[in-house]
């Protein structure tokens, strides 16, 4: 296959300079277009592409400083090398040109073996800009590709760790509930209601992974305690109680912020709004947020599911019961927020109750209808 030649565009507007010019490109195996005004000129290089511009600086139409201005201000032609032919005498024109933007000049009358130099010197120039532009392109897309990579890959990384969380957190569950996807359900709920109040994304996904954990310090009490199938003594209860701070006491001094945030759950999802809550008896806004938040949502949750203590209440008692603790369990505004996204709360109760009497369905799923 021939190489093809490049092509270089000529622009004068006396006819003799446009002739003498391409028969000596030509005669060094350049393909020579010729232009005779500004308006041709740059008609021309959108339409040939060149490799290199001779331009005149002082043409009809649209001067030479014009053209190489416009040329240098476009990103299709800026990389475009632009020679400026003028007279040894006209230093003025060659500062305008400069200022216009041109990459170098010709005296006129043009000499062959400085034309030739000129030329050859910057198809050269444009060759390595285009290798670097090409591998600047080339580069880019690989880095975006492998950013791709790995943007699915810790996707994956966090969907594994997200159902580690779960598995793990049922451990503590495991002798107090019928079911372990209440960890599940209860975690969708918080950050629902999390995503509802307008807090940032990051604290959103925070509060999805740390809920799950907010009783996991419940692997630390007695099963006579915990499995009890009646009303806890006084004693019992005070035992019972000790799950938040044993809870606080295994995430501490977590590195992952997540962590963290589950720690000040496991602590506080048992404060309430009014004070009269454990293990401090915190009030109001001294409550972590996300210990209100779940708070909510676990009792929501417990409430719509059956205990061994007691069968599932009708949604509307739970949300009746809800409403009622507002502003002496629950946070007012969390509970302004879980009434706003209702109906996501109820779509995601019916499904869940759906998929729970499916024993084909795969618990994987129960992840994806609040993302």
């Amino acid at each position: 296959m021939l190489e093809e030649k490049a092509k270089i565009l000529v622009v004068d507007d006396e006819s003799g300079n446009l002739r003498l010019l391409e028969a000596l490109l030509s005669r060094s195996g350049y393909e020579v277009i010729l232009a005779n005004d500004g308006e041709e000129a740059l008609a021309k290089v959108k339409e040939t592409k060149p490799k290199v511009i001779l331009l005149d600086t002082h043409l009809p139409k649209i001067d030479g400083f014009e053209v190489a201005r416009r040329l240098k201000e476009d990103e299709a032609t800026k990389t475009i090398p632009v020679v400026m032919m003028t007279a040894q005498t006209e230093v003025e024109d060659r500062l305008k040109a400069l200022e216009a933007g041109a990459d170098d000049f010709l005296t006129k009358p043009v000499d062959e073996v400085e034309l030739w130099a000129r030329v050859n010197s910057l198809l050269k120039v444009k060759a390595y800009n285009e290798h670097m532009r090409n591998y600047q392109q080339e580069l880019e897309a690989e880095v975006d590709k492998r950013t791709q990579g790995l943007a699915k890959a810790l996707e994956k990384i966090k969907i594994a760790s997200l159902d580690t969380v779960y598995r793990l957190s049922r451990a503590a569950e495991y002798k107090d509930e019928d079911t372990g996807a209440h960890v599940e359900r209860m975690s969708h709920y918080s950050s629902a209601i999390a995503r509802g109040m307008g807090l940032d994304d990051e604290f959103v996904e925070h509060i999805l992974w740390a809920a799950p954990m907010h009783d996991i310090g419940k692997i630390g009490i007695p099963d006579r305690v915990l499995q009890k199938p009646g009303k806890l003594d006084p004693d019992e209860w005070v035992i019972m109680k000790q799950h938040t701070t044993i809870g606080a006491e295994i995430l501490k001094d977590a590195s992952a912020d997540f962590i963290k945030l589950a720690a000040e759950i496991a602590f506080s999802h048992h404060e309430k709004w009014n004070g009269s809550g454990y293990p401090q008896g915190l009030k109001g806004s001294d409550i972590h947020l996300a210990g209100r938040i779940v708070a909510l949502a676990d009792v929501f949750d417990a409430l719509t599911y059956e205990r061994p203590y007691r069968g599932a209440l009708p949604i509307e008692k739970a949300l009746a019961i809800i409403k009622e603790g507002q502003g002496s369990h629950f946070d007012p505004q969390v509970v302004d927020t879980f009434f706003a996204i209702e109906g996501e709360i109820r779509t995601g109760l019916n499904w869940w109750k759906f998929m729970s009497s499916d024993s084909t369905s795969e618990e994987s799923e129960l992840g994806n209808l609040f993302d």
